[in-house]
């Protein structure tokens, strides 16, 4: 899971490479529970959390952009 702040000090290309590998995560994630493998359950919450975090943080600069 990434904090707040380390995603804002983040470039837009490392943002979307970061919200690229935390979809894959979920995926895989998802992926071992439907087949029991997963052991650790709370790694969907949050990875669903940092995708959250992540399109937050794109949604906050598209309103400075626009706003300036």
């Amino acid at each position: 899971m990434i904090d707040i702040d380390k995603l804002r000090a983040l470039s837009d290309a490392e943002l979307d490479q970061a919200l690229k590998d935390a979809k894959r995560d979920l995926w895989q994630a998802r992926f071992e529970l439907a087949t029991r493998q997963l052991k650790d359950y709370t790694a969907i919450s949050g990875n669903r959390r940092t995708i959250a975090r992540i399109l937050t943080v794109r949604h906050e600069r598209k309103l400075v952009e626009t706003s300036a």
